[in-house]
């Protein structure tokens, strides 16, 4: 083909402008004639092109079995797709195919690039959030795990919020969003989510959803207006897709290392968020901190009540006084045994409830089929059963002072038997009061060398007494301008005279 393309405008101009025959154009630069032609009506080569497709006898015939294969894959999880390979095989095998892979894979190639999905630019206004969580690993007192990282980003200004909990749950998406709104200093008016069954516990259309309770509860009394995507569309929220994986890259490497549970690293990722935002975003106006600045005025303001963020259950106590929360159980006071309770878990701490009374209070675990006792909740019973003391799992391992251990030894070389007894009733002050104000009523009643249940609750009630102390003026000039006049008793002697028969 005539390539030289400085020949080519000499042609062009020689024909079409100075009047040169076609004909002589071909004699005197050795084209021929279709070429001529060619130069004529292309003001530059066009290049080779092909007028149809080049047959491919082998291939042809199958391309639909191998299209219906590719199409199919969509609906399998995409580790598990075929690649080229199993398709020529499946092919060969079960098709009779007698062509090469490489066909196959030119095939498939052209396939996914005339099926890749093509995506529309959005713009997103001032006060709308995406909401998503990642996965990280961090080593966790010399172990790795894996932790949930919550992510909300503002599209408009591109800040970003982050925090990272033991587990993706309702606690975590609850306490990640009142973290979130105080950070930013405001309440998004439309949030974006994807279909987790966090919030969603039902979807009843294309765009319908009916929402959780605790989702519900987070919606009210914050007022934002949520959005769910379609089923398997991640890139309706693709901003937050897209942070979610900026942010493991830049706060979260070099892996985290960590002795104190999640709190140093969070406090570590707020600050990286906050410096995130001294960036400028190439085509953004400004920084992403001025626009957070002009995005807060398109917020909603946070309501002045706290928000707990909490998953709330109503589970039974068992015969063991223990309640079962998030695959844990938990320990009540045994007079609590065979009834309902409310069982309240926030991320730190799993309250047990009873009406308007708080009766257990323990450290929430993250791990499964834990047992976890507060052994004051079964002194009542062991009272009843003192034989049981020695051997009763919840007090395993429940160290406390040198003098309980005295103080016992004496009850129990006093007493006998009943000494036990007597030395849980001390035991179960503890029900009313902390360890550090028995441990002094104890050591007092030694030391006064009595060793009885009734004279340790009563130093106990003594030494909590708080003596009446005198109103004091230091620091009160302007009290001391003020004068009482003094009463009259007289008056009052006149009146009672003239009241008497």
């Amino acid at each position: 083909m005539f390539t030289d393309m400085e020949n080519w405008a000499e042609i062009r101009r020689r024909v079409l402008v100075d009047g040169l025959g076609k004909r002589a154009a071909c004699r005197q630069y050795d084209i021929h004639w279709d070429t001529l032609q060619k130069i004529l009506r292309h003001p530059e080569p066009p290049g080779y092109r092909r007028a149809s497709p080049r047959p491919r006898p082998k291939l042809d015939p199958f391309l639909g079995v191998l299209h219906q294969i590719l199409q199919d894959d969509k609906k399998a999880p995409r580790k598990q797709r075929h690649t080229a390979k199993r398709l020529f095989e499946r092919l060969r095998d079960e098709h009779g195919y007698t062509g090469g892979l490489t066909g196959i894979k030119d095939a498939v190639r052209a396939w996914r690039r005339s099926h890749t999905e093509v995506f529309v630019p959005l713009t997103h206004p001032p006060g709308e959030a995406q909401v998503d969580f990642g996965e990280a690993e961090v080593t966790l007192d010399g172990r790795p795990t894996k932790v949930a990282v919550f992510v909300l980003t503002l599209p408009y200004s591109d800040a970003i919020y982050c925090r990272a909990f033991p587990r993706e749950c309702t606690e975590a998406f609850l306490e990640g969003h009142v973290r979130a709104f105080s950070a930013l200093g405001g309440v998004p008016r439309r949030i974006s989510y994807d279909n987790s069954k966090i919030a969603v516990a039902r979807i009843t259309g294309s765009r319908d959803r009916r929402v959780t309770g605790e989702f519900l509860r987070l919606k009210s009394h914050y007022l934002f207006e949520s959005h769910f995507c379609l089923v398997r569309r991640p890139n309706e929220k693709g901003h937050v897709e897209t942070l979610v994986g900026f942010a493991r890259r830049n706060f979260l490497v070099l892996i985290p290392v960590l002795h104190d549970g999640l709190e140093g690293l969070n406090a570590r990722l707020e600050a990286d968020c906050r410096s995130d935002l001294t960036r400028r975003l190439r085509g953004k106006p400004a920084s992403k901190a001025e626009l957070l600045a002009e995005e807060r005025a398109a917020m909603l303001p946070q309501p002045a009540e706290a928000f707990v963020a909490a998953r709330v259950e109503q589970p039974f106590a068992d015969s063991l006084s223990l309640v079962r929360f998030d695959a844990n159980d938990y320990s009540v006071p045994t007079q609590l045994a065979y009834r309902q309770v409310t069982a309240i878990g926030t991320v730190d701490l799993v309250r047990i409830v009873v009406g308007d009374r708080v009766v257990a209070t323990h450290r929430r675990s993250w791990g499964r089929e834990g047992v976890f006792y507060e052994p004051v909740h079964y002194l009542a019973l062991l009272e009843r059963k003192p034989g049981a003391f020695d051997f009763a799992a919840p007090l395993a391992g429940w160290e406390l002072p040198v003098c309980f251990g005295v103080l016992r030894r004496r009850l129990e070389a006093e007493f006998g038997g009943p000494g036990t007894r007597q030395f849980i009733k001390v035991l179960r002050l503890l029900e009313h009061a902390s360890l550090r104000e028995l441990t002094r009523a104890v050591e007092a009643a030694l030391e006064l060398g009595t060793a009885d249940a009734d004279a340790v609750r009563l130093i106990l009630e003594h030494r909590r007494e708080r003596p009446v102390g005198l109103f004091c003026l230091d620091g009160r000039p302007h009290l001391k301008l003020v004068s009482v006049p003094v009463p009259d008793l007289d008056a009052y002697r006149r009146l009672t005279a003239e009241v008497r028969p």
